[in-house]
């Protein structure tokens, strides 16, 4: 559930944000709505709840993800008074938005090629065209020549509001071109496939497919999993690849296990894959034999995860089996993969967290963290091992997988909040490193002018956090610059310290940008995500509020001028810190698609992600130490008669991830329960889903939105009136 727009960021002069913000006092300001409040009693477990709110959610919200023109008329009105008010608020900002895109748009190259990925005669590769949202999906000869569209993605998308290309392969031979395609942001996708020698569709589309697919090696069958009613993966389907008879390959009966489809770097086997954030099961199916049955690999475990890897005539396999916290690696013979099989290959060690396996036809490649920061280690059939070595105190490291197994050659990604991400070609044999590209910044980038740092901040327990933070060099290190603090800190999923050309926004106007790698990620490993999540869950709040009060403690920053912000499970964090947090910490809160409304979320087990994230959050259904646990922390829940600062809520109608009505419902409540802090905004994408805007100029335009939040929030004169 990680949202695209966690890289926030800012623009260009400091002096004057010393200034205290005034009251907000225009007598023509805008009117916030009132949301009606209708009763409702909700019990379960012997515990009952309130919830005079419970009216924003449409009971047909399943037909609103396909069709938005279905929403309930009432609650279509309500949203659109309160963009209306949101509108009215920050209309005195739309220069200082203007100028925000239009600086960070001069840091995108206009014209842009990813690095071509070779596979075979070809290499393939994607490209912006000087003005466009959307990419062209194209080819040329491995060789050299000239290339040839294979999609034309701005094409496709036309007029329409929303489009996105979730995902897009070519078939093994070359022939056919198979993408999913999402025209509502529900995550609800038609896959297509395309001849590419005549340009034309084959097949019947596709519908209510999520936009995992794959060619079998072969060419001949096409693979995908299929979602039901409640957009959920249930089945996994096989047709021929030029169109045919639908057949089950899967399905599977537990509601809360994802679905997923792929095929092995080797090309040996089809793999379909089971599980959820602490269980896994693969099934099996040989590529010599596609339209075979799948044969489970090793039976599901409760709380066990594996990964199998087809590696020099065997699985190798990643598990974190009989307690190995931070993984290990086993290995079996083909034919002979249950768990009786495995035998020990790379032992668990503490403190080195394999995060990732894969494989090239000589070499078994380890993505791992250690000390909070990442790294390759490459080991041959011979069992000689060596790190690939990077310098600086914080960065960010991606594994890059081609389409070739038969090569010596690895890619990574490399990038620091100060370096621009830069695409590297290794070859294991020689460990010589190739640059193949450096992302350019067109209007330019001195990363002298800029400082990273990585330090630790101690949490009430006194486990350490650490806090990687960015500011230009010019700004004094503990001048008590304004701050904006990211957090996300769930489902294991480690905040980057990666590189991102629009919080240099902020930075150049003289702010810190500082992330808090809080419990819940898994920057330290698989036990710091273990300690913040489910019933140890307030350790992400405490751990976020622990590193704003060290940020004031060092001078890095001053109580009132530090602005929260989160997306999706981060949105979580901002709504439970906003409740948590000691009166006048923080100078306002910017919630993107935040999941607040915790526990009615986790107790309705037909919307999409619930069944599959109770071993996240819990089951407050079943477990009455779960819904205390949810009922102590959940932001909707908690909303108290106190003087909040500034809080931003945005969200996206067709969101089947974090619905529409969860920052609806927690505004309101805001509004009516505590007016004496605020003042308290929404605005609803009537347009799109869970990852905001598409188009890459129209997801620029939301970032400078939330930027431009930022800078009123804490006073800056640019944009107009301060929010107080």
């Amino acid at each position: 559930m990680i949202d695209r727009r966690q890289l926030l960021v800012g623009t260009a002069a400091g002096a004057a944000l010393a200034r205290p913000a005034a009251a907000w006092a225009s007598p023509a300001a805008p009117v916030p709505p009132r949301a009606a409040k209708v009763p409702k009693a909700i019990t379960q477990l012997g515990r009952t709840r309130q919830d005079e709110y419970q009216w924003m959610k449409d009971e047909q919200w399943q037909k609103v993800l396909r069709d938005p023109s279905a929403l309930r008329t009432d609650i279509r009105e309500h949203l659109v008074r309160e963009n209306a008010y949101f509108d009215g608020l920050m209309a005195d900002t739309r220069a200082l938005q203007e100028r925000l895109f239009e600086e960070m748009k001069g840091r995108i190259k206009d014209d842009d090629d990813s690095v071509p990925e070779a596979d075979g005669a070809w290499a393939y590769f994607t490209r912006f065209e000087a003005g466009a949202q959307y990419p062209v999906h194209a080819r040329m000869p491995r060789d050299g020549g000239a290339a040839e569209v294979l999609l034309d993605v701005g094409a496709l998308a036309g007029n329409k509001a929303f489009y996105e290309i979730g995902a897009a392969s070519h078939s093994p031979d070359h022939r056919l071109y198979a993408y999913a395609e999402d025209d509502k942001g529900s995550g609800i996708y038609r896959l297509l496939v395309k001849d590419l020698g005549s340009g034309r569709l084959v097949g019947r589309p596709i519908e209510n497919a999520s936009d995992s697919f794959v060619f079998s090696p072969d060419s001949r069958h096409l693979f995908w999993t299929q979602l039901d009613d409640n957009q959920r993966p249930v089945k996994v389907m096989r047709r021929p690849a030029r169109g045919g008879a639908d057949v089950v390959v899967y399905e599977e009966k537990d509601p809360g296990m994802f679905l997923s489809v792929g095929v092995t770097a080797s090309r040996n086997f089809i793999l379909v894959g089971v599980g959820n954030q602490e269980t896994s099961e693969y099934h099996v199916i040989p590529a010599s034999r596609p339209t075979s049955a799948p044969r489970v690999f090793a039976p599901r475990k409760p709380a066990e995860l594996y990964t199998p890897v087809d590696f020099d005539g065997a699985w190798y396999v990643h598990t974190n089996a009989g307690g190995a916290v931070d993984f290990k690696v086993m290995k079996a013979r083909h034919g002979a993969t249950d768990r009786a099989h495995w035998q020990e290959f790379i032992p668990h060690q503490p403190g080195r967290y394999i995060e990732s396996l894969s494989a090239v036809k000589g070499h078994l490649i380890r993505l791992e963290r250690a000390q909070a920061l990442p790294r390759i280690a490459v080991r041959d059939r011979a069992g000689r091992e060596h790190l690939i070595q990077q310098d600086e105190a914080a960065y960010a490291l991606a594994l890059s997988h081609g389409h070739e197994f038969d090569t010596t050659v690895m890619r990574f990604v490399y990038q620091s909040p100060t370096t621009p991400r830069q695409w590297i070609d290794y070859d294991i044999a020689t460990r010589k490193r190739t640059l193949r590209k450096t992302q350019q910044v067109p209007s330019g980038h001195d990363a002298s002018r800029y400082v990273a740092e990585r330090f630790v901040v101690t949490a009430p327990d006194g486990a350490e956090v650490p806090v990687t933070t960015l500011r230009l060099r010019s700004t004094a290190p503990r001048g008590g610059a304004p701050v904006l603090l990211y957090g996300y800190g769930a489902y294991g999923a480690g905040t980057e310290a990666t590189f991102s050309t629009t919080r240099l926004s902020l930075v150049d106007r003289g702010w810190v940008w500082a992330i808090a790698h809080v419990r819940g990620g898994d920057e330290k490993g698989r036990a710091w995500f273990e300690a913040g999540r489910r019933r140890q869950k307030v350790n992400t709040f405490t751990d976020f509020i622990a590193v704003a009060e060290g940020l004031v403690a060092r001078g890095d920053a001053r109580k009132g001028r530090i602005v929260s912000y989160g997306g999706s499970a981060g949105g979580l964090l901002v709504g439970a810190v906003a409740n948590m947090a000691p009166d006048g910490l923080f100078a306002g809160h910017i919630a993107d698609v935040p999941f607040v409304d915790v526990i009615n979320t986790m107790s309705d087990a037909t919307l999409p992600l619930t069944p599959p994230e109770w071993p996240e959050w819990g089951n407050p259904l079943e477990s009455a130490d779960d819904y205390d646990t949810m009922w102590a922390y959940s932001p909707y829940d908690q909303v108290a008669d106190k003087p909040y600062p500034p809080i931003f809520a945005f969200g996206g109608l067709t969101d089947s991830r974090v619905t529409y009505w969860e920052p609806a419902k927690w505004i309101a409540r805001l509004r009516d329960r505590a007016p004496r802090g605020g003042p308290y905004l929404l605005n609803i994408n009537m347009q799109a889903g869970h990852g905001g805007a598409s188009g890459r100029f129209n997801q620029l335009k939301e970032v400078a939105r939330d930027l431009a939040a930022a800078l009123k929030i804490i006073g800056d004169p640019s944009a107009g009136a301060p929010l107080r």
